[in-house]
């Protein structure tokens, strides 16, 4: 077995898991140890948004989701054209992302 094999890893995905889940906001907070990061749903008309999901990581693995977006993103972006930011009143759901507060 070569050293390419060896480093790969299979992923299993669990039925009830295959359909994902929707957000369109996300809260993300730090401990001196951990990276907490809420996926929201932010229902229109309405000021409560809802956890859908949430995943705790250590620094180092949060530094590499952050490396690991941005590459997908210039890739995205190669691919389908550049993602702009929406405009504030355009109907499309939140337009960014809501600034911690402090420490979770």
């Amino acid at each position: 077995m070569d050293n390419e094999n060896k480093n790969q890893i299979q992923i299993e995905v669990p039925a009830e898991e295959m359909k994902g889940r929707y957000s369109n906001m996300a809260f993300i907070a730090h401990s001196a140890n951990d990276f907490f990061l809420d996926m929201l749903l932010l229902s229109p008309g309405t000021n409560k948004a809802r956890v859908q999901s949430r995943i705790v990581m250590t620094p180092e693995n949060a530094k590499k989701l952050l490396a690991a977006l941005q590459q997908n993103i210039q890739k995205y972006e190669m691919a389908y054209g550049e993602i702009l930011p929406r405009t504030a009143g355009s109907g499309n759901g939140p337009i960014s992302f809501p600034t911690p507060k402090g420490q979770a």
